[in-house]
This record gives C-alpha cells, structure tokens and sequence, in this order.
C-alpha cells in the first residue's frame, strides 16, 4: 500500500481535472500523432514515430503516478479556525539569528505555488511545524544532526 497524500481541495481537483484530460484529450491526441508518424513509412528510423512513442510513455507514466496519488489521497484544510498548522498550510518563518521571512507551503510537492517553496510534511521541518500556531518558536533537527529554530511570523492556507 502506497503512503498517503494529503492534498488541498484546490489541488486535488487540480490533478483530477489532469488525469481527466490526459485520459481523454491526451490520448487521442497521442493516438493521432503515432497514427501520422506511421504513415511516414519505415518505424525503425522515423524520428516522429518514436518522439510521439516516447511522449506517450511519458503520458502514460503521469496517469499512473497520478492515479496512484489521487487514490491515497486525503483532502485536507491547511489552517483550522484556531490557526494551528497543518498540511496544506502556508507558513512565513524567519530562522533564528536571520533578519529574512521566507514563505513555504506544507505538503505534497504536487501542492506548488508560484514563489512558495515546498515542505514536505514528514521532513524534519514538516513534522516539527505541525500542531504550533503564529508567533510560535519551533526547533527541530535537520538530517545531518543540526539543530535549527525558526520563529512562525505567519500563518495562512
């Protein structure tokens, strides 16, 4: 059994809506693209047959992994009324000792934004911001042993 995904609404209808299309839009239009590529003649060195063989392998391999993730996914609300972190949540945190805010995003890497960086939920800062709230001091530790503390300047979803 694959390792659940928690996903936002919007992103969960998001890669709904991109399996829909490869399964039917994308499809035919590979189907259309290797039908022409073999009308050219000879497969063993038609470039178009094998660029659009390629490209549907590749198409392919994005439904599966899309199926795969939208089948173990859990949809879930990023801040609760009481502000408390949670997966879907964007965070602006300034490290100890850094004058800098940076914005991220806690969850699926499919989670993406324009300008928000990514954290995984069960990286080490993932685990360790879930559950605090605004104004909150978190310290975890990262892979290679160092112990890092970030203050929770804001909280959004």
């Amino acid at each position: 059994m694959a390792a659940e995904t928690r996903l936002s609404p919007e992103t969960y209808e998001r890669l709904q809506a991109e399996l829909d299309d490869l399964k039917t839009r994308g499809r035919i239009e590979i189907a259309k693209a290797i039908e022409a590529a073999r009308a050219l003649g000879d497969l063993s060195e038609n470039g178009d047959y094998h660029a659009a063989k390629d490209t549907q392998g590749k198409m392919e391999a994005r439904i599966r992994q899309l199926q795969a993730t939208l089948e173990d996914a859990q949809v879930v609300q990023g801040v609760g009324s009481d502000g408390i972190i949670d997966v879907g949540a964007t965070v602006s945190l300034r490290y100890e000792g850094d004058d800098e805010v940076e914005r991220f995003l806690i969850g699926s890497i499919e989670e993406r934004q324009e300008g928000v960086s990514v954290i995984s939920p069960e990286s080490a800062l993932g685990q360790a911001l879930r559950g605090h709230k605004q104004g909150d001091r978190v310290e975890y530790e990262t892979p290679t042993g160092a112990r890092l503390t970030v203050e929770v300047v804001e909280v959004g979803s």
